[in-house]
C-alpha cells in the first residue's frame, strides 16, 4: 500500500466515524503523517537497540567462559597428553615433585587438603549462620535486623589479605600455644575461612527464611505450636533446600579461597597428619609457585592441571545447587 492509498484509508475512516471526538473532528486526510505511520518509531528503535545490546552482552559473557574453560582445559590436560602423566597417579599419589620428573606430579594430599579444610570450615560456620539469620529474621526488630545486616555487608568487604594477616598474628600463634607445633595447618586455615564464609550462609539463609510464606508461621501458631516449635519444625523444614544451597556457594567460596589460606597453613605439600600440622591446597599451591615455573614446562603444566582440578569442582559446586534447588522447588 503506498501513501496515497493510506490517505484514502484514513480520510475514509475519518468520514465513517460516527461517534464525534474532539481530536479526531479537527484532524484531516491532509494533517496525517504517513510517515509515522509506516517508519518505526522512536521507542521501537530504542527497544531494537536494547535488545541488541542485550543479545551482545549475552554472547560476550558466552564467548568469555568458554575462553577460561577452553585456556585451562588445554593447558591442564597437556600434564597427561604432553607429558604422559598417568591420571589416576596424579589424583591418588601425593609425591608432589615435578621438577624431578612425572613420577613425582601426585596432587592427593592437596586435594584431601583442600576439601578437609573446605569442610570443617563449613561445618563449623553453618550452624552460627542459621542461628544469626533465625534470629534476624524471627526475633530481632527492624533496627536490629538492619544492624546485623550492615555488620554481615562489612565481613564481606574485608580482603582476604586482611583475614590471613589477623589469621597469621592471632589464630596462628593462640593454635601454637594450645596444641603446640608451628600453629600453621588445616585448624588454622579453617577459623579464618570460617569467619570468611559466614557472611555468605548467614546472607542467603536469611534470603530463604524471608522466603518462607507467613501463612506457614500463622498455621502453625494457630494450632497451638510454640514459637520454637514453629521454627524447627515448620520454617527450617521448608527452608532446608535453600538452606543447602547457601552452605554449598559458602563451601565453594572457602574451596576456592588462596591468599588467606596461603598464609596460615604452612604450604607444606605433605599428607595431613593432624589438624595442626602444615599442609597445602590446590589454591595455596598455585599462588605460591605459579612464578617459579617456566611457560611449558612439566612444573607449569602440573600446576595447570591442579587449576583445572579447582575448575571442575566448581562446576560441581555449581550443579549441586542447581541440583537441590529443582528439588526444592518440587
Amino acid at each position: 500500500m503506498n501513501n496515497k492509498d493510506l490517505k484514502k484509508v484514513v480520510e475514509s475512516a475519518l468520514d465513517k466515524q460516527k461517534v464525534p471526538h474532539v481530536k479526531l473532528k479537527k484532524i484531516g486526510a491532509s494533517k496525517v503523517d504517513v510517515a509515522s505511520l509506516t517508519e518505526p518509531s522512536k521507542e521501537t528503535r530504542q527497544e531494537y537497540w536494547g535488545k541488541g545490546l542485550t543479545y551482545c552482552a549475552i554472547i560476550l559473557i558466552i564467548i568469555l567462559v568458554a575462553s577460561i574453560i577452553g585456556f585451562i582445559g588445554f593447558h591442564g590436560l597437556e600434564t597427561f597428553t604432553k607429558d604422559h602423566v598417568n591420571v589416576f597417579q596424579f589424583l591418588a599419589s601425593s609425591d608432589w615433585d615435578p621438577g624431578e620428573g612425572k613420577s613425582h606430579v601426585g596432587a592427593a594430599a592437596m586435594i584431601v587438603t583442600s576439601f578437609s579444610v573446605t569442610l570443617l570450615a563449613a561445618l563449623v560456620a553453618t550452624p552460627f549462620a542459621i542461628a544469626v539469620a533465625l534470629f534476624m529474621t524471627e526475633y530481632s526488630s527492624k533496627k536490629g535486623a538492619r544492624f546485623l545486616q550492615s555488620v554481615i555487608e562489612l565481613l564481606v568487604g574485608i580482603p582476604s589479605v586482611v583475614y590471613g594477616f589477623l589469621g597469621l598474628t592471632i589464630i596462628v600463634p593462640f593454635i601454637r600455644n594450645i596444641f603446640g607445633g608451628t600453629g600453621f595447618g588445616i585448624l588454622s586455615a579453617a577459623l579464618v575461612l570460617f569467619v570468611m564464609v559466614l557472611p555468605t550462609i548467614t546472607s542467603l539463609t536469611v534470603d530463604s527464611l524471608k522466603a518462607v510464606p507467613s501463612d506457614y508461621r500463622k498455621a502453625s501458631l494457630a494450632l497451638g505450636a510454640t514459637k520454637w516449635q514453629t521454627i524447627y519444625k515448620v520454617i527450617l523444614r521448608v527452608a532446608s533446600p535453600r538452606i543447602m544451597t547457601a552452605v554449598i556457594f559458602g563451601m565453594a567460596r572457602a574451596f576456592g579461597e588462596a591468599l588467606a589460606v596461603q598464609m596460615v597453613i604452612g604450604n607444606a605439600v605433605l599428607m595431613p597428619a593432624n589438624l595442626v600440622s602444615p599442609s597445602a591446597t590446590l589454591t595455596s599451591q598455585l599462588t605460591s609457585q605459579m612464578g617459579n615455573t617456566v611457560m611449558g614446562t612439566l612444573p607449569n603444566n602440573a600446576l595447570w592441571s591442579l587449576a583445572l582440578l579447582l575448575l571442575i569442582m566448581s562446576l560441581v559446586f555449581n550443579f549441586l545447587v542447581r541440583l537441590i534447588g529443582k528439588r526444592g522447588q518440587k
